[in-house]
């Protein structure tokens, strides 16, 4: 979360990081496109731990991740990440707004 606050969440296997966030109520992730890459408001970094397992952006997303305000080697926008057994624990930042 901004500012440094941790927070654990659950989230069902198959929903997008985007929508646990949400359902979640995590400060700093908005998604006003509602996960089709037409934004950038649930932009996320991913602990480098984990970048490998979250893979990497694609074409669009790379190309909305553009104009993300910071963006890092480990942006990512979590509309495109979906949760799933391997990313058990995963740990995200979400950037300053």
């Amino acid at each position: 979360m901004p500012g440094g606050e941790a927070v654990t969440e659950t989230v069902d296997y198959g929903q997008s990081l985007m929508e646990a966030a949400l359902a979640h109520d995590v400060s700093g992730v908005v998604g006003e496109c509602g996960g089709c890459l037409a934004c950038a408001t649930c932009h996320v970094y991913v602990d480098p731990e984990w970048a490998a397992k979250c893979g990497t952006a694609g074409g669009f997303e790379d190309a909305m991740l553009d104009l993300a305000e910071v963006r890092r080697e480990t942006s990512r926008l979590s509309c495109q990440i979906e949760a799933h057994p391997d990313l058990d624990g995963l740990v995200l930042e979400v950037p300053e707004a």
